[in-house]
């Protein structure tokens, strides 16, 4: 049957929401996008008349969508070159979602992404409508095809394997930008010892390239073994401007709602580092690198007002 026009508009009210739920659900904003695409276009193949509640409709429609899509990437990520990191968005990008509560910011945060990758395709879908849109398990329960009682059970699972990687703080966009200053006065100072008293004695470095970009495959762990790979990182060389062709300009950023480093050359963003933190220091450096993974960040950079770059490297 043909859309008519209030039911299109009836769908795009609905699209911010459901973007965020497959951006949480699958970790790329492409594979989102694409997700909430394929959810217009059964919307369209419907008869919309006899939806009494689009809203929960298109959420059903939309997470089983995903839910297939996250067991053939499991396939896929089996035989990807190196880390897999999910894809970064800048601070503004509408597919963030919510982020009214301390769960809303921390079920989008880089950190938390990467963790939901340990669970099960159902598991992540039950912790993202609880944790991230307040769904009730009643309603959970019914877009999975499952008892109210397996929804509470499997989301108890998932907050507690979630939980078992928490420790961060939760910090506004001017401690972000502090974190970020201070991090990159040690990073460019040429020095170790600077990082080292930043990271926690656990701190870890990954970096995803997905074979495109060169990125080490195991990450580096031990506050020691980070810092000295960033210092590294950010010591000048004719190889490394050849790589990204040029010299990048390095700018203090917020990704997925917390600290980061942007990395700039003439307007095209080739990294973004994510910074974990906790009370104790810096406990992670996630950065993504992969050029596929950082095409909407490049856009989101294009359209966004921002300051002098603190730094020009390499």
């Amino acid at each position: 049957m043909a859309l008519t026009m209030n039911d299109v508009d009836r769908f795009e009210a609905s699209r911010p929401r459901l973007e965020a739920i497959a951006y949480r659900l699958l970790g790329s904003a492409s594979e989102a996008e694409d997700a909430v695409q394929e959810a217009f276009l059964r919307w369209q193949a419907a008869d919309v008349d006899r939806v009494e509640v689009p809203e929960a409709w298109l959420t059903k429609v939309l997470t089983n969508l995903c839910l297939n899509q996250l067991t053939s990437a499991r396939a896929r990520r089996e035989t990807y070159v190196g880390q897999w990191l999910p894809e970064p968005l800048l601070a503004g990008d509408r597919m963030l979602g919510p982020a009214d509560s301390a769960e809303q910011r921390e079920s989008v945060s880089y950190a938390v992404l990467a963790l939901l990758e340990r669970l099960s395709p159902n598991e992540r879908a039950v912790y993202v409508l609880r944790e991230a849109f307040d769904y009730p398990h009643r309603e959970i329960a019914d877009v999975l095809d499952i008892t109210e009682a397996a929804s509470q059970q499997i989301f108890h699972r998932a907050k507690k394997h979630v939980a078992a990687g928490e420790a961060r703080a939760d910090v506004d966009e001017a401690a972000a930008r502090r974190i970020v200053d201070e991090f990159l006065a040690a990073a460019t100072s040429g020095r170790t010892e600077p990082l080292v008293r930043l990271l926690t004695q656990d701190a870890v470095a990954i970096g995803d390239g997905g074979g495109k970009v060169p990125a080490r495959a195991k990450a580096f762990e031990g506050a020691l073994a980070v810092a000295k790979f960033t210092r590294g990182l950010f010591t000048p060389g004719k190889a490394k401007r050849a790589l990204v062709g040029g010299s990048p300009e390095v700018y203090a950023t917020t990704a997925n709602g917390g600290p980061a480093v942007v990395a700039v050359v003439d307007g095209r963003v080739v990294g973004v580092m994510c910074l974990e933190i906790t009370a104790e220091g810096i406990a992670a450096i996630r950065s993504q690198v992969n050029p596929d993974k950082l095409e909407r960040a490049t856009r989101s950079w294009a359209a966004a007002e921002h300051g002098e770059p603190l730094v020009i490297t390499f």
